[in-house]
């Protein structure tokens, strides 16, 4: 597969857990496209592994320099640290209202979605997460479901979510999937 636009990886400057990002990296890697760490801040972003420091990572790209329109998807990887900080810093808010207006495909996991709660973007939509979220999706209007991946295109973008790290087999597939429509 080729790719015009890549593919933005977005998250806070640390609390990232690992797997959810460098496996859907990894896939969309694999399927030809071109991902990038976009975060609000420059530098080195860094991830854990649940609890426990793993790996920094280089930003490719700072939120608030990032174009929207440049990117054919949007991912948001969890860990609670990382969806927390990110849903209140306004270049990734900024970010993301940008790339919502395009309708290109976001794909969310765990507790990455806090930052589309904030930004009013799942109400009517059906999304999955880390259980712990039910009540805030539910309460941003959002049918929530506990399900491996939910695929929610009743709206102006493609929605995909899975709970957890258990989950990306599946999610990683039907992100790569996206990126050919």
């Amino acid at each position: 597969m080729s790719s015009e636009l890549a593919v933005a990886f977005l998250v806070s400057r640390e609390g990232i857990e690992q797997a959810e990002l460098t496996e859907p990296w990894r896939a969309v890697e694999q399927a030809g496209a071109t991902p990038r760490l976009v975060s609000p801040e420059p530098g080195k972003v860094q991830a854990y592994h649940h609890l426990e420091p793993a790996d920094a990572f280089a930003v490719d790209e700072t939120a608030g320099d990032a174009d929207p329109a440049r990117y054919r998807a949007l991912v948001l990887p969890g860990g609670v640290a990382n969806g927390d900080l990110l849903r209140w810093q306004e270049p990734a808010r900024e970010f993301v209202r940008g790339f919502l207006a395009t309708g290109g495909p976001v794909a969310v996991i765990c507790h990455g979605g806090w930052i589309l709660i904030d930004v009013d973007a799942v109400t009517g939509r059906t999304i999955t997460s880390w259980p712990s979220m039910a009540t805030d999706y539910r309460n941003a209007g959002a049918n929530w479901t506990d399900q491996e991946l939910a695929v929610c295109t009743n709206g102006l973008f493609p929605l995909i979510s899975s709970r957890k790290p258990d989950d990306l087999p599946a999610f990683c597939a039907q992100l790569v999937d996206s990126l050919k429509h």
